[in-house]
């Protein structure tokens, strides 16, 4: 056996495998904490770049969404806009008054009937709005030519990008007194009929035409969902003899759980929110006790009947009520074993 393959001792092996820092040479720089955490600088140049391109809409969010909130201030005072030139120093002069806004709620009937309407069309968009787009997803998740696949996607998705305005006219002119169904029934001898005036089923309307609008992007939220579960389970469940069914029932519904419970949390949580623009547009079609909710109810006092204070404290009490509904949707979550928005 040659000099070169005869294997040298444990301790002479060590000796050769001393770090610089050991044998005296400069050690070498540390880039990790004993606990293996990076340092917040070491973060910071390894992310500069990524935090450099999210600074505009951090902005953006601190300008539209955070600065605001310090304007809820009103809410406790008897606020007056012209008692200054400026309407932020006006918030300085006005008197506070405590708690008599949120008195004045109380006892105002119109806030409580704003309120269940609020709830009856959540309800009703949460029961059959939410499930549309889900299942559209599937169907066309099911379609094997990729071209039909795209072409059915970007026709659903389209009207996403049109104006309530444009929504409400086409409704008009589908549904309406003079529009197509009525006219071909009265050429046909048949009494004709308005659903855009009719205050018992608006809130179907309503949650029609917010499905024909939305449910496209709903669609893409839950196709990209899909697009991550991986073909081997679908070919081994097709090898165990499982059909399409059980296929859908076993690994497409579980698959899209935890996207589902997000949405449903997040959807939870903008539950006082059922679409300012499409009720107004529609308010005098119907009127206000069909079409009336939280959102027009403080545009209309605090616009139009410019009582800013009385608005400020309706809107407060829709945030609060609203974060709550975002907890408690997102422990219910917790419960059953999805993330939610955040984790424990």
């Amino acid at each position: 056996m040659s000099h070169s393959t005869v294997p040298r001792p444990r301790a002479e092996a060590k000796t050769d495998e001393k770090t610089p820092a050991a044998s005296g040479g400069a050690a070498g720089p540390k880039r990790e904490r004993p606990s293996g955490k990076l340092s917040l600088r070491l973060r910071f140049r390894r992310d500069r770049t990524l935090i450099l391109m999210t600074l505009p809409a951090i902005l953006l969010l601190l300008v539209f969404n955070y600065i605001p909130i310090f304007g809820n201030v009103v809410a406790f005072q008897d606020y007056d806009p012209y008692l200054s030139d400026n309407g932020f120093v006006a918030m300085f002069e006005s008197p506070w008054i405590g708690l008599e806004n949120f008195e004045r709620i109380f006892q105002d009937s119109g806030f409580w009937h704003a309120l269940q309407n609020t709830f009856v069309l959540f309800s009703l968009q949460l029961v059959l709005f939410f499930p549309i787009p889900i299942l559209l997803a599937l169907v066309i998740n099911s379609v094997i030519r990729p071209r039909v696949r795209a072409v059915a996607q970007a026709i659903m998705y389209l009207p996403h990008f049109f104006s309530w305005v444009l929504v409400v006219t086409v409704f008009q002119q589908i549904f309406g007194g003079a529009g197509i169904i009525a006219q071909t029934l009265r050429q046909h001898g048949h009494n004709g009929f308005d659903l855009m005036t009719d205050p018992g089923i608006f809130k179907f309307l309503v949650t029609a035409e917010g499905v024909w609008k939305d449910a496209g992007w709903g669609i893409i939220v839950f196709l990209a969902a899909l697009s991550a579960v991986s073909n081997d389970l679908y070919e081994a469940a097709a090898m165990d003899g499982a059909g399409r069914w059980r296929r859908m029932w076993h690994i497409t519904l579980p698959a899209l759980r935890p996207v589902i419970a997000l949405l449903l949390v997040l959807r939870v949580g903008d539950a006082l929110t059922v679409g300012f623009e499409q009720l107004l547009l529609q308010r005098d079609s119907v009127g206000p006790g069909a079409s009336e909710v939280l959102d027009t109810y403080v545009w209309w006092n605090g616009i139009r009947n410019q009582d800013f204070s009385y608005a400020a404290a309706a809107g407060l009490i829709k945030g609060v009520v609203g974060l709550a509904l975002v907890l408690t949707a997102n422990k219910v979550a917790h419960l059953m074993g999805e993330q939610g928005v955040y984790k424990k």
